[in-house]
């Protein structure tokens, strides 16, 4: 979407995991390493993803609505 490199991808990670569970090749519960920090996944056995890590602040901004043509 022309957002380019990101340092992580909290989506892109959980997928992984579970494609990687689902194969047998890793534990239910993992570490996975990205260039923004480690994030832990675990399928849970009651078939919930729950990923826990470090959330920062990357941006912040504001915007005029009238800058878009809304009112």
């Amino acid at each position: 979407r022309g957002a380019g490199l990101t340092l992580a991808c909290g989506t892109g990670a959980c997928a992984t995991a579970i494609g990687a569970m689902r194969r047998g090749l890793v534990a239910r519960k993992v570490t996975v390493s990205l260039p923004g920090g480690d994030l832990q996944i675990e399928w849970t056995d009651q078939g919930r993803i729950v990923m826990t890590g470090p959330a920062t602040e990357s941006f912040r901004g504001d915007f005029d609505p009238a800058d878009f043509g809304a009112a």
